[in-house]
């Protein structure tokens, strides 16, 4: 993902709290059609379940990685990167990152009831940061690819230890 914040470093890791979903064109939804005592309305609040969270945040912990207990994803369309302007608006909006997946597949998750937590992997700055080159398609797998074991140590050791 992109970090929309200077703090959010390229290789940081965001154990997700909220999400913006900014996408357009894809289904949010199993319930598209009115149901006579069927309707459904999944709760969003608090869309990530903090139970599985808090294992990722201690796994996180004990790896000593570079990481961050919160933050808000917003999701974007895609293939496509933000225009400047966009990205500064996201970060007026409060996200802390930047993607092309979270939403809706959050939203489907709490819709079927299934336990739902998300880890950012933070690989560029989006464009918002002008004394920086704008992100790059290359840029983004230099950087995933050099923090990838990172990546799977941290599902590696938050799957051993949930119960």
């Amino acid at each position: 993902c992109g970090s929309l914040r200077e703090e959010i470093g390229r290789g940081d890791i965001v154990i997700l709290d909220q999400f913006i979903d900014f996408t357009r064109h894809r289904k949010v939804t199993f319930h598209e059609a009115f149901e006579e005592g069927n309707l459904q309305h999944a709760p969003m609040a608090d869309p990530f379940n903090a139970k599985l969270s808090q294992v990722l945040i201690k796994s996180a912990e004990k790896l000593n990685l570079n990481f961050h207990p919160g933050g808000t994803v917003i999701t974007i369309e895609g293939p496509r990167f933000s225009t400047r302007a966009e990205s500064k608006m996201f970060r007026n909006w409060g996200a802390d990152v930047i993607n092309m997946s979270t939403a809706p597949e959050c939203i489907l998750a709490n819709e079927l009831g299934i336990f739902y937590a998300a880890i950012a992997l933070s690989t560029d700055y989006d464009c918002w940061k002008t004394d920086e080159e704008p992100v790059t398609w290359n840029e983004v797998l230099k950087v995933f690819n050099q923090n990838v074991e990172n990546v799977i140590r941290l599902l590696t050791l938050t799957i051993s230890a949930i119960k």
